[in-house]
């Protein structure tokens, strides 16, 4: 039964980042049984929120105003000792990018089971279940990287949920999810406050997800907002129009000769007894200005694909061509030209953005590496960039931890545009961004395609998205082999 006793309260709350506003003036109660959802546009400050009730905010932040109360503790003045143990036994927080918090040398099994207040006695399968998650499938002895980023994230709840906490903090929890998976995990969460009398707190940009499963919804927005991406910089697509909720047909046909052919191409993730195939006679041709998508179930091999492709995972058979030219399996085999050509946008920025490395040193790199530009010019370039993906140019000075997983998401996305390939590849590029800075990016690549002709592939479980910008689909059919070859046009989406 539900008490209206709070478990947490954050009261007329600010967090500033060297004099720079990161929250506002913010006010949220958690109350065992409810399940509090935090909306508003990327940078509003909903991840510092959480962080702030976990007592985690990010080097450099600090409480300039407010109060937050969490199980009875004023979570500012905890000695740290006290704060760990809360942490660990009565509060768990699963951020944006979960795979960055895996031990990547831990099974899943041992991941599960490290914060189980009896490693002995937890019921690794029946989490698994859980979090949807197979059984029997020897997935309980993958390691991190034998993981899709959906399953990496649901692992990342099951390791919250064994150490039994009092309080959830969910950061996106449906972020690179299929509308499958997404319900059922609204579903679990709505169990856990109904029958376990969880305080749950979550953040997320999708309005139906938070419908399905939200008792009470607080509404964030940031003190400066951030400007929409820039379509004109570097680009010249068509005027915006209306966000469209659903599929169209798209009539541009190109009869340019690929930039890139695939033939044949079977994958696999795993080593020795984990190992399976996810990827199974993929044929697949990128063409110059024009926008491939690929959907599917989350651990279908969506990620594999891209990451084959950029020459971070190894095929176990297939050809890849880039212009007529044969691509070497591994990137350490590509030369420089060809390495600059094919650019990827990881789902998890977190873990590919250099904590050391402020946004201009990262910005630099490609532009120095490639094209050798003096300094001047690079920070010309570097606002540019910053600008065409919807930062303000002072963000240059901020690290990954000063940033929203939206923000991160936007900076990976510039230093791939930064090496001005001929072929993008976005991994669920959107799934961090509000619906607005959503398609105010689709209109950045879709000027991008018309400008530069680039080519531009796109994984996602936005099947309206995709349905709305891609000229063609190609549907991966799930973890176990199926049929791959088939390419389908966009208005097929329905």
């Amino acid at each position: 039964m539900s008490t209206t006793v709070p478990a947490a309260r954050a009261t007329a709350l600010s967090v500033t980042l060297r004099d720079a506003p990161l929250l506002t003036d913010a006010s949220l109660t958690l109350t065992p049984g409810r399940i509090t959802a935090i909306t508003g546009p990327s940078g509003a400050g909903k991840t510092t929120l959480l962080r702030a009730l976990a007592g985690a905010l990010p080097p450099g932040a600090r409480v300039s105003a407010g109060s937050i109360e969490v199980l009875g503790h004023d979570i500012l003045a905890l000695p740290p000792e006290d704060l760990r143990r809360l942490r660990r036994h009565r509060l768990a927080f699963v951020g944006q990018d979960p795979g960055s918090g895996l031990n990547p040398r831990m099974r899943v099994e041992r991941l599960i089971t490290e914060t189980a207040p009896d490693r002995r006695r937890t019921p690794v399968a029946e989490l698994l279940r859980a979090v949807r998650l197979p059984v029997g499938e020897d997935l309980e002895r993958r390691r991190p990287a034998g993981l899709s980023g959906g399953q990496q994230r649901r692992v990342a709840l099951a390791r919250a949920l064994a150490r039994r906490p009092e309080i959830l903090l969910l950061d996106e929890p449906t972020a690179g999810l299929d509308a499958a998976l997404r319900d059922d995990i609204a579903e679990l969460l709505r169990d856990l406050a109904d029958c376990e009398d969880l305080a749950i707190a979550l953040t997320s940009h999708d309005p139906d997800f938070v419908a399905r499963c939200a008792d009470d919804a607080v509404a964030l927005w940031p003190d400066h907002p951030a400007t929409d991406p820039d379509p004109a910089t570097d680009a010249s697509p068509a005027a915006p129009g209306p966000p469209v909720p659903t599929a169209r047909v798209r009539t541009r046909v190109s009869t340019a000769s690929p930039v890139v052919e695939v033939r044949a191409l079977n994958a696999g993730i795993g080593t020795g007894r984990t190992r399976h195939r996810v990827l199974t006679a993929v044929d697949l041709d990128l063409t110059p200005g024009t926008l491939t998508g690929i959907t599917g179930p989350s651990g279908c091999g969506k990620t594999t694909l891209l990451r084959t492709l950029a020459g971070l995972h190894r095929p176990e058979s297939g050809s890849i061509t880039l212009h007529g030219e044969p691509l070497a399996p591994s990137f350490r085999r590509r030369t420089r030209d060809q390495r600059r050509r094919i650019q990827l946008v990881p789902q998890n920025p977190l873990g590919a953005l250099n904590p050391a490395h402020n946004v201009a040193a990262t910005l630099i790199r490609p532009l120095k590496v490639h094209f050798a530009l003096p300094t001047a010019r690079c920070e010309e370039r570097v606002a540019e960039l910053l600008t065409a993906v919807g930062l303000p140019p002072h963000y240059a000075t901020r690290r990954p931890h000063e940033l929203s997983g939206g923000q991160r998401q936007r900076v990976s996305l510039a230093r791939a545009l930064a090496a001005e390939p001929d072929v993008l590849l976005c991994d669920e590029v959107t799934s961090a961004l509000d619906t607005d800075t959503a398609a105010a990016l689709m209109r950045l690549l879709e000027g991008l395609r018309t400008s530069r002709s680039l080519a531009v592939v796109l994984v996602s479980h936005d099947l309206p998205l995709v349905g709305a910008h891609a000229d063609r689909v190609l549907p991966l059919a799930g973890p176990r082999p199926a049929p791959l070859t088939a390419r389908h046009p966009a208005d097929s989406i329905r």
